[in-house]
């Protein structure tokens, strides 16, 4: 064996410890706050899905195979958007608190947390929407959305 050929078994390892965590960490991140007129971007595909974006200032929508997503007023950015069978998970940026509605299944209990703590248990509709609201104030939050278990204090 060569130098370069040892060099490159030496790095394997780690090379798919990097590509293990990229695949178990597939996410979406979208949206921009900071437009001042709707933009729109159709057809985006991930992972097989066709997604559909609208942001600006005012508003950032996402659907999913033309089915409503995620939602917040005013717009945000959105990273790391990771839904599971648990539920969702994201971190909201943007200038100022939002109203963010997602969808879920419907009639469900989810437990809110926002940066780690539990911040209410919440029922999504019979179509399947729950709406909370997150402080921003010029910076981010954490949000995760996950199945409520029966019995299990807030």
């Amino acid at each position: 064996m060569n130098s370069s050929t040892l060099c490159l078994l030496a790095s394997l390892p780690s090379l798919l410890q990097a590509i293990s965590e990229q695949l178990a960490a597939r996410s979406i991140s979208f949206g921009n706050y900071e437009l001042k007129a709707k933009t729109k971007k159709s057809d985006f595909e991930f992972e097989g899905d066709l997604y559909k974006i609208k942001t600006f200032n005012e508003l950032t929508r996402l659907e999913k195979n033309e089915l409503f997503l995620y939602e917040s007023e005013p717009g945000t950015a959105v990273t790391h958007l990771k839904e599971t069978a648990e539920g969702m998970t994201f971190t909201a940026w943007g200038p100022e608190d939002a109203q963010i509605t997602i969808q879920c299944e419907p009639e469900t209990d989810y437990d809110i947390l926002i940066d780690g703590e539990i911040r209410d248990v919440q029922k999504s509709n019979l179509g399947g929407k729950l709406s909370f609201s997150v402080k921003l104030g010029d910076g981010s939050a954490k949000v995760q959305v996950l199945k409520h278990e029966a019995g299990q204090q807030p």
